[in-house]
């Protein structure tokens, strides 16, 4: 008898690359694992603010870092990154909103499955992420999602769409509930304070603090692994192989 399919829900926005990667492979292995797999656009600076973190690309030597590691990652995960002459401007200055709304209006109209929506956040990671285009103007939007395979009409929709109060709403809800999913497995954490002899119990877990955040529905309890590679624990915490980043071809 056949075991029950899981279900992965990854949260991800276009503006970061890590994204990109997780993204992809976990659309690869969309068929390959016994899961359902759900896009779940949302909005990293959101994440940021509500975490109280700090993007990797404000923190000098680690964006240093960043241009050798997604030269690596991008050879590794066969995902075509080239970043951007001004990677600050795109992230920061100009960063994701309009882009995600857009996403998120995809999403809203589709029916019967997310490959528009697959296809559309495709497009728009080539446009930031390999070809150092912007994705913040109608103009690149509706660009995008021509290339994704939408209709000049229903891009025209989908722009109108994106700048309503119902998918703006749908935007901040996706991120709250990223936000939402607590980082763990439940372990109790102490802080001792030896000036004033205090222990203070931590019961809560860390909130999402960035993307790609995969959450995996096993047994009724929700499992959180953030970034790109924590491939090899989800496969086990789902029951399956990891076969690499290609696993077509791992199959031949």
């Amino acid at each position: 008898m056949a075991s029950s399919r899981k279900v992965i829900e990854l949260f991800y926005d276009v503006v970061s690359p890590y994204s990109w990667l997780g993204f992809e492979v976990m659309c690869r292995y969309r068929n390959v694992w016994n899961i359902d797999l759900k896009l779940r656009p949302a909005f990293l600076g959101g994440i940021m603010q509500g975490s109280g973190n700090k993007p990797p690309g404000l923190v000098p030597n680690k964006f240093l870092y960043m241009t050798t590691d997604l030269h690596r990652l991008a050879q590794y995960f066969q995902v075509p990154i080239s970043p951007p002459a001004d990677p600050f401007e795109a992230m920061f200055e100009k960063g994701s909103l309009s882009a995600m709304r857009f996403v998120a209006a995809v999403q809203e109209r589709e029916v019967g499955g997310d490959k528009q929506v697959e296809q559309v956040s495709r497009e728009l990671w080539m446009r930031i992420w390999s070809q150092d285009k912007d994705i913040t103007q109608p103009a690149s939007l509706s660009e995008a999602a021509m290339k994704a395979g939408l209709s000049a009409s229903e891009v025209e929709e989908l722009l109108k769409l994106s700048t309503s109060k119902e998918i703006k709403d749908k935007l901040k809800r996706s991120t709250q509930e990223a936000l939402d999913h607590r980082c763990g497995s439940g372990h109790q954490y102490q802080y001792i304070h030896f000036f004033h002899y205090l222990t203070l119990s931590l019961y809560s877990l860390p909130q999402a603090f960035g993307f790609p955040l995969a959450v995996c529905h096993v047994n009724g309890k929700a499992e959180v692994f953030f970034g790109s590679d924590r491939f090899e624990l989800i496969a086990h915490c789902i029951g399956e192989k990891w076969m690499g980043p290609q696993p077509a071809a791992a199959k031949l």
